[in-house]
């Protein structure tokens, strides 16, 4: 069974340029405010064999324009990798050019059936790229490959296994831009983003991501007050500023998880049953700033249990991916509980929420909403 490893590094952590610990994070944002966009360093560990760097930039400046008021906007921009013949991803490097408005970067590998799909959103859309709210780029059949966050590094993939790319394949950079910083002036961004590509052999893993979901039912702190910490006016607001389809999925991960109706409190938690038969070979957690814990179990209170993912003091700025210490099967049907913990309290220490109203959070896009994701690279069983 191939597997991931990680050299010289815990066996904890994946192998990336900065391999830090989600332990090592502050447990308290006062202490260390979250999401201070620190500078990317553009260090770079050496080739492997058999490995090439491709670079590859936005063809034309991006400017942020938020919907409906709002201070944040999802953007899809094309970037077309040239493949023309089957390769795989062993390494991604997103490298923002205004990280100031960088909130969070997912680059999705755009099969080649559905390219035309993707530039037909771009073409119909004006500007660079499309807007594109929700965790899939608008493109059902993509696959999550990679996730930055500010204060992210190189991720590599050690071992014999990536993401597969055939030919005609594209990527999308889904960034999501959040203007609080800027006090309203018109920004501009060009990203680009470094792969790490390999022509592979016959053995190579072929690695994919799960994703999970939790729903998101924080209520305001005892001492706070205003019209949207109730409930319905805050889904109502996350309609207006993010579209029908967002607005819905507060209800939509109520009825996913099994919740008659909305359990107020810092904790949720949710059972998804594996949809096949597969192999976990890492794990991360993605919430946003109010985030405190987030934790995977497999199987839980049974003799099979596992956990394959826990971040007891989570950090918006360290959403690394963790490598499991082995390889973990999964059965169709087994049991993947995730929880999530998150503080309103938060929002009285974060330079970004303290000027903000508070809020009943749910489920939303934006900075000042919150989500509760864990991703699962996995490959398909032996």
């Amino acid at each position: 069974m191939k597997r991931l490893l990680t050299g010289a590094v815990a066996a904890a952590t994946l192998l990336t340029a900065t391999a830090a610990c989600s332990g090592d994070a502050p447990a308290e944002p006062a202490a260390t405010p979250a999401h201070q966009h620190p500078s990317t360093d553009a260090s770079t560990l050496p080739l492997r064999d058999g490995e090439r760097f491709i670079h590859l930039t936005m063809a034309r400046p991006v400017t942020p324009v938020p919907p409906n008021g709002g201070s944040d906007e999802y953007r899809c921009v094309i970037v077309d990798p040239q493949v023309t013949r089957p390769v795989f991803l062993t390494g991604v490097q997103y490298q923002p050019q205004n990280p100031a408005i960088a909130h969070h970067t997912i680059t999705y590998a755009v099969p080649p059936e559905a390219a035309d799909q993707v530039r037909d959103l771009d073409a119909r859309s004006p500007g660079e790229g499309y807007t594109c709210f929700g965790m899939d780029g608008r493109v059902s059949s993509a696959s999550w490959v990679d996730t930055w966050t500010p204060g992210a590094r190189e991720t590599l993939f050690d071992g014999d296994m990536g993401y597969p790319l055939e030919p005609g394949s594209l990527l999308v950079l889904q960034i999501h831009y959040n203007l609080l910083a800027t006090g309203g002036e018109r920004v501009t961004d060009r990203s680009s983003v470094r792969l790490r590509q390999t022509d592979g052999t016959p053995e190579t893993l072929r690695l994919n991501t799960l994703g999970l979901t939790a729903p998101i039912e924080l209520p305001c702190t005892p001492d706070e007050s205003g019209p949207l910490c109730d409930r319905a006016a805050a889904v109502a607001d996350v309609t207006t500023r993010f579209g029908v389809e967002i607005g819905r999925w507060s209800e939509w991960l109520l009825a996913r998880c099994g919740h008659d109706t909305p359990r107020p409190g810092n904790t949720q938690t949710c059972d998804t049953p594996a949809p096949a038969e597969m192999t976990v070979h890492a794990a991360r957690g993605h919430m946003h700033l109010l985030g405190r814990a987030i934790k995977v179990e497999l199987n839980p209170g049974t003799p099979e249990a596992k956990t394959l993912l826990d971040v007891p003091e989570f950090n918006f700025d360290d959403q690394a991916l963790h490598v499991l210490p082995e390889p973990v099967p999964l059965k169709a049907g087994d049991t993947l509980r995730t929880t999530c913990t998150h503080d309103a309290g938060l929002r009285r220490q974060l330079p970004q929420l303290r000027e903000l109203p508070p809020r009943y959070v749910v489920w939303g896009e934006g900075t000042a909403d919150e989500m509760c994701a864990p991703l699962l690279t996995v490959s398909a069983a032996d």
